[in-house]
């Protein structure tokens, strides 16, 4: 093998770092070897898909639908797509020029920043973020401009976001509902951002994988709904996150034709097609009555309501969540020094899992936020809720010893 001196690795890669997310599941195993822990790291839904969309997943592969399909998507499944946009937020769109079909959100963002982005050109992104963008936009040789959500409720203050833009501003990235920080912006705020965009020529990035999953009364609003949008803005989405189907990888970007003749040659490229028996289950999913997703709202809403009220019970400080299926806590009043040292502990001492923070914010920063998953069986967080409990004891019994 050849000696680790002689390899040789782009800049790139070089600062791309290994994802945190990725290295929490990594302290589910070792924690595991030590016994059973609760695991509220990953997004990894306990609940299994609706039983519908496994067996036209089956259906699909026993029909020997298992070559490749149209590169772009399986136009049965372009034209669901389009119907659900038309059904449920008024967007029209053309699913044979504006709709392709990709291998999950995560390669939709790639695609459309490398559809878009030369080296030198600027991304805006809000600040807490999942860390997926800042790989994505270093990939695309861009740079990254952050733009804050200042808690208790992480809204932006149009002045500092406005103060981002300028004429290397070429995309702003927007995941609505927000992960980590769990915010539903209203569509006052998108109207901010459009009248930005606007002005400076800049397109939207618009992660809306968590769209189902807002509580409250909250309305999701679409991005390319609002005026002078819908021509610069890729919608990006996907069955990962409402039908508990993460493993699937079948993913979509809406875009306008010309960006998405485009898109498509980076799609082709990247990975050629999302796995065709799957993509013709997505029709099933897509086709599911509305009162499936009344579903998903209300039992979400329940477990949120259990996790946050056992967190605040635990000692920590939280925005109760408008959407997602996460919740991002604030560690300071428990006296770590950053929210890593209070991972570490409550693994170790309490045996609950969950992901430090500090990958959501821009490099070197000293975090205390820690985000728990709540896509879990009440009895799950039941027993997380049980193990947290003494945690405030805990921790004054060894810091007085």
């Amino acid at each position: 093998m050849s000696s680790e001196n002689n390899i040789h690795l782009s800049d790139r890669v070089i600062a791309i770092p290994s994802s945190n997310i990725r290295d929490s599941m990594k302290r589910v195993a070792l924690e595991t070897a030590r016994g059973e822990v609760v695991n509220l790291a990953q997004g990894l839904p306990e609940f299994p898909a609706p039983d519908v969309v496994k067996q036209a997943a089956k259906d699909a592969i026993d029909s020997n639908h298992n070559q490749y399909c149209d590169t772009w998507g399986h136009p049965p499944l372009r034209e669901a797509i389009a119907n659900k946009y038309l059904n449920y937020y008024g967007l029209r769109v053309d699913p044979q020029n504006e709709v392709t079909v990709t291998c999950g959100v995560s390669e939709a963002v790639n695609c459309a920043l490398l559809t878009v982005l030369n080296p030198g050109d600027e991304v805006i992104v809000f600040e807490p973020f999942y860390e997926n963008y800042f790989a994505n936009i270093i990939i695309a040789n861009a740079t990254v401009k952050y733009v804050k959500l200042h808690k208790p409720d992480y809204t932006f203050v149009e002045e500092e976001l406005a103060s981002a833009f300028n004429n290397k501003t070429r995309a702003i990235i927007i995941n609505n509902p927000n992960n980590p920080t769990t915010r539903v912006f209203t569509r006052e705020e998108l109207e901010t951002i459009a009248k930005l965009c606007q002005k400076w020529n800049t397109v939207a990035v618009c992660d809306e994988i968590y769209e189902h999953m807002v509580y409250d009364g909250r309305k999701h609003t679409v991005m390319a709904t609002l005026p002078g949008m819908e021509d610069r803005t890729f919608t990006c989405s996907g069955l990962s996150k409402s039908y508990n189907l993460t493993g699937w990888r079948v993913g979509w970007v809406i875009a306008p034709e010309a960006y998405t003749a485009n898109l498509r040659k980076i799609h082709d490229y990247l990975t050629l097609v999302a796995p065709t028996p799957l993509q013709y289950a997505g029709i099933t999913a897509l086709q599911l009555p509305a009162e499936y997703y009344t579903d998903l709202t209300e039992k979400y809403t329940v477990l949120r309501d259990k996790l946050s009220d056992s967190l605040l019970e635990a000692g920590f400080e939280l925005l109760r969540p408008q959407g997602t299926y996460f919740a991002l806590a604030d560690c300071s009043k428990l006296g770590f020094a950053n929210d890593r040292e209070a991972v570490d502990f409550m693994a170790r001492e309490l045996r609950v899992v969950a992901v430090s923070g500090f990958s959501f914010f821009r490099p070197d920063t000293v975090s205390q936020a820690i985000r728990f998953c709540f896509a879990k069986h009440m009895q799950t967080l039941e027993r997380a809720g049980a193990q947290l409990r003494p945690m405030k004891e805990l921790l004054q019994t060894q810091r007085s010893t």
